[in-house]
This record gives C-alpha cells, structure tokens and sequence, in this order.
C-alpha cells in the first residue's frame, strides 16, 4: 500500500488559501493530517496523601543562644542598638546655660570706662561722655543685627563710633581698638554663672553619645570663646559659634543648619534648646528641628516680654521650667 506522503509547506499554504477562500474553517480530522495530532494532555499533579501540620518545635534558652549565635548574631551579645532618632542637641548659652550675676547695665558701664581708660593710656584723645556713646554704640549695633538679621560685629562698631567722633582712621591701631573691645566685654563675660546643672547636664549628654552644639548670637567671636573657656564646658561641645563668625543670627535656619551638616544630620534629628520664642524656638521650627523651651522665672525682662508676644505664634515641642528636666524629654523622643 503506498504511504502518504506529508505535504510541503508551499502545499500547506495553498491549501490554507483555498480555505480562506471558500469561507471555511478546517475540520479536526483536517488540523491533524496539515498540523499532526494535539498533544497528549498532562494530569495535574494530585497529592495522594495528606501530611498533617508539624508540631512547632520547642526550644529552650541554650538552644535559642546557641542559634542566634551561629546564625543570627545580630540578635546575640554586642549586636548594635536601634538607631536613636535624636542625634544632637543645640543650647542658647545666655539665660538657657547661664545667668549673669549682676545686672547688665552696671556690667556696660564698667566695661566701657574701663575701656576708654584703656585707648586713653594708649594716647587716643577722647570727649569726656565717650564711655556713654561706647554702651549706647553696643546697643544700636545689637538693634540693627536683629532688624536685619545680619550681625554688625563690636569691633566694626567701636570703629565707626570713633569715626563719628571726628577720631580719623588713619590714627585708628587695629591692636588698640581689638583690646579695647575685649576689655569692654570682660565684665559681662566673667559675670556668666552656670545655671543649677548645666554642667551635668552637658556631662550627661556627652557621655550618652549625643553630639552638643553651642550657638549663640554675640557679636564678639573671640570674647564669647573666652567666656566658655572661663565657666569650663568646652569639653562636652562638638561646636562652639556665634553669629559674629558667620554675620548672620538666629533664627536664621542658616545658622542652625552649621550643626546639621557638621553632623551629617536630618532637622528632626536635633533639639533646639532656648529661652527666646523669638530667637530658638522660631529658628528650630522654620529649620524643622525639635524644639525646647526653658521658661525660667528669672529671665530678663526683654525676653519675657518678647516670649509673651508671640505665645499665641510660636509654640516649642515642649516646654520645661529647669534644664533637669530635660534628659527625660529627649530620651523620650530619641527612643525608636
């Protein structure tokens, strides 16, 4: 019997052609002799036994050291702690970590007779009222840095005071003028008194690992840096800067920000700690850090003032009435 043989794809395609033609679709007996039978239809896997639930296995305290020691040693001994969500803490010194020990008027006026005696014996020929225009000077510099919000440094202050007097510059020594400065803070800078655990609570927070920065508007770099040398807590500060180093204040958020990229930090990271509404607390909440505010009953009474003002504005994260209160609240924030 002579066998059939399977037709070429050129006599494939005419086939399908004349199919179509005919307006036809082929027949099953008609797929399989073109295309070859279907293939065989696999069963789905059935399981054939059903296993019962395992018993969960019972460990006791050696077993599961033992397996978090050679499998999970992040659970075991030494494993590092959750990230804290607190990394640093930022403190206003004047009236937050220190008060002054005699009132601040008297502190000016010995501080500017004591330096014009100084540029006098220097051989500067000055009016007799001279020591007024020195406090009066300091006053309006300290207005104008906090209407425009860009510090006017002392030096330059002193300088343009002289000038103003008709002394010409020509005749002004930068040395004289630098030492008149500083002998003209040094009561007010010596007046400083650490509130009642300051230094243990800059202790506390140094030895907890959180970095501890110092940032307060002052016009004098170099006054203010002598000042924390001489109430001894340098060693527990990461940083230590005024407005005068950078010419710009709080609550500037550039100046806040020195801390967060020194510390490589996220604004909700760091605490803002202050006595002023107007200077921390409005600084950390446009910087977007957390904010702390230390409402003492013996605040001067500009800043009271000023924080009576904007009350109803500015609101910190908290509010405490002595620095011992504060190692709980950001304990509190820092735990994950």
């Amino acid at each position: 019997m002579p066998t059939i043989e399977p037709l070429t794809p050129e006599e494939k395609e005419a086939f399908l052609s004349r199919a179509r033609a005919e307006g036809r679709s082929l027949t099953s007996e008609e797929q399989y002799a073109i295309f070859g039978p279907p293939p065989e239809k696999v069963e789905a896997f059935r399981a054939t036994e059903v296993v019962d639930e395992m018993e969960a296995a019972r460990l006791d305290a050696t077993q599961i050291d033992g397996l978090a020691r050679n499998f999970f040693p992040e659970l075991g001994e030494g494993a590092p702690e959750s990230p804290r969500l607190v990394r640093g803490v930022i403190f206003d010194l004047q009236e937050t970590l220190a008060t002054l020990n005699r009132p601040h008027d008297e502190l000016l006026a010995q501080g500017a007779a004591d330096a014009v005696a100084y540029m006098r014996s220097t051989g500067m020929e000055l009016p007799d009222n001279f020591a007024a225009s020195v406090v009066e000077a300091r006053r309006f510099a300290e207005e104008k840095s906090e209407e425009e919000q860009e510090e006017h440094l002392a030096d330059d202050a002193l300088s343009f005071l002289l000038q103003f007097f008709g002394f010409p510059t020509s005749r002004m020594d930068p040395a004289v003028l630098s030492r008149a400065v500083d002998i003209f803070y040094a009561p007010e800078m010596t007046a400083w008194r650490l509130r009642p655990g300051a230094r243990e609570l800059l202790a506390t927070l140094h030895a907890q690992g959180y970095k501890v920065a110092l940032m307060a508007n002052f016009n004098a770099e170099r006054v203010f840096q002598r000042a924390v040398d001489y109430l001894g807590i340098r060693p527990w500060l990461d940083l230590c800067i005024t407005s005068a180093a950078v010419e710009y204040r709080k609550p500037d958020p550039r100046f806040f920000e020195i801390a967060l990229t020194r510390w490589d930090a996220l604004p909700y990271e760091v605490v803002v700690v202050g006595d002023s509404r107007k200077e921390e607390i409005a600084g950390a909440l446009e910087t977007g850090c957390l904010s702390v505010l230390l409402a003492a009953q013996d605040l001067s009474a500009q800043v009271a003032h000023d924080n009576d003002a904007r009350a109803a504005t500015v609101h910190p994260d908290a509010t405490i009435h002595a620095l011992d209160e504060l190692p709980a609240i950001i304990a509190q924030w820092a735990a994950p």
